[in-house]
């Protein structure tokens, strides 16, 4: 159970630390009165070595660069690092062999990426339809005249009642508002669960030492 909750633990570490970014070494020879490569791409951080493998003794000596870099006098099979601490062109050469000529290009270090955030939605707000009166304008009625000769008197049979209409009152549709949905990070699922095993084998410790 110990080795158990140590790899817990191992585990956990390595998903939280990341690791660092290593440094990259380059190599140049000295060989036939010429440097190869003539031309090297390096990053910040990254550290050349120089090697003679000629007779003549070489050096390495920059004439323009952002900054200045003056090596001894390397004998055969001697060698000599660097390593550049800022981006731009090197240029430089022998200063016993001026035809032996070079350049390095350090190139600015990459920029760690940074974590992608969600904005959060809007949600909007919902609408009521405010119900429509029309106003229904009544004419008045023209009175007609009466007839001069009388008319036997007839029985006005009742009208029947019609019920008044109710206007309907119109629907009011309420908005739903749409809920946000918000993604779980990865590495938060893989501690909880670390985290949960981790309690549930310290649980099972302490049940073992009690019986």
């Amino acid at each position: 159970m110990r080795l158990l909750l140590a790899a817990l633990l191992a585990t956990m570490g390595a998903v939280f630390v990341a690791p660092p970014a290593q440094a990259a070494s380059q190599a140049v020879t000295m060989e036939n009165y010429s440097y190869s490569p003539s031309t090297l791409t390096v990053r910040v951080g990254d550290t050349v070595t120089w090697t003679n493998h000629d007779q003549a003794p070489h050096d390495v000596t920059t004439t323009s660069a952002p900054v200045a870099i003056k090596s001894p006098m390397l004998s055969t099979g001697q060698s000599f690092s660097y390593t550049f601490t800022t981006p731009g062109t090197y240029s430089y050469y022998c200063s016993i062999h001026p035809d032996m000529r070079a350049q390095v290009i350090v190139q600015p270090a990459p920029a760690a990426a940074a974590p992608a955030t969600t904005a959060p939605k809007s949600t909007p707000k919902p609408t009521t339809a405010a119900p429509k009166t029309s106003a229904v304008a009544q004419a008045p009625v023209a009175q007609q005249p009466t007839p001069s000769m009388s008319m036997p008197a007839q029985s006005e049979a009742p009208a029947a009642q019609v019920p008044a209409a109710t206007p309907e009152q119109p629907a009011v549709a309420a908005g739903v508002a749409p809920t946000a949905t918000t993604s779980l990070d990865p590495m938060l699922i893989v501690a909880g669960v670390a985290a949960g095993i981790a309690v549930l084998c310290l649980l099972v410790l302490g049940s073992r030492r009690q019986t």
